[in-house]
């Protein structure tokens, strides 16, 4: 498969220190890269436009699952073989996409989960604090969605185009996570999960999800089933 017909696709809200050089590694390897500036109030969308890529904006800041549904919207327009979702902050490394894409490329799955979970080394890279933290949301997952992974927040995922075209995110925030999960099982797509390292800087662990997130996440989900 060329790596043309691979859409990443990025979320990015006050990137522009980092997206950048986030991007240019993806460039270099040929992929068709979507990024979504969600609302960004720094120089993000001025990088963004300096690059060789196709760059979206929301005109507010709308959250990291809307960000990701507009960007898969547009790649299968472009006509996407696969869509992988990936951060724009730096953590996940360009080396974990073939990993990520050769399970639906054998046809072994519609959806590829990354997890930091399945190798000691990728387990011990990760901070307690957020060990802890995703420990707990690996069980409120699996209690809400009938799916039990190692890695319940991974934001690194590979999707075939008709996985792609069944997830229609309505969770604007962290909560879409947990709804692509119910969405899978819903729609009895096909999944596995695979090693994936994560690259942990000062900057990611400072842009990362903190404890009260979780709260926000659960309240978003539980006001989705009332009203659903």
């Amino acid at each position: 498969m060329k790596p043309a017909s691979i859409f990443i696709v990025v979320p990015a809200y006050n990137e522009g220190s980092v997206i950048k050089d986030t991007l240019l590694p993806l460039i270099e390897s040929g992929y068709s890269i979507i990024v979504v500036d969600d609302g960004s109030q720094d120089d993000t969308w001025v990088t963004l436009q300096q690059l060789p890529i196709h760059a979206l904006r929301h005109p507010i800041n709308r959250g990291q699952g809307a960000a990701l549904q507009t960007a898969m919207s547009y790649a299968l327009r472009q006509g996407a073989a696969i869509i992988l979702h990936y951060d724009a902050d730096g953590q996940h490394s360009p080396t974990n996409i073939p990993t990520l894409i050769q399970p639906i490329l054998d046809g072994k799955a519609d959806i590829v989960l990354g997890s930091r979970f399945l190798r000691p080394e990728d387990r011990q890279a990760v901070p307690a604090g957020r060990r802890f933290l995703l420990q707990i949301a690996k069980i409120v997952n699996g209690i809400m969605t009938g799916l039990w992974l190692s890695d319940a927040h991974n934001g690194a995922r590979a999707l075939s185009t008709e996985a792609a075209k069944q997830i229609q995110l309505q969770e604007d925030g962290f909560a879409h996570a947990t709804e692509i999960l119910q969405q899978m099982r819903a729609h009895k797509l096909h999944y596995v999960e695979v090693p994936t390292n994560i690259i942990y800087t000062d900057y990611s662990r400072f842009k990362g999800q903190r404890f009260w997130n979780a709260f926000d996440i659960l309240f978003d989900l539980f006001l989705g089933r009332i009203f659903k």
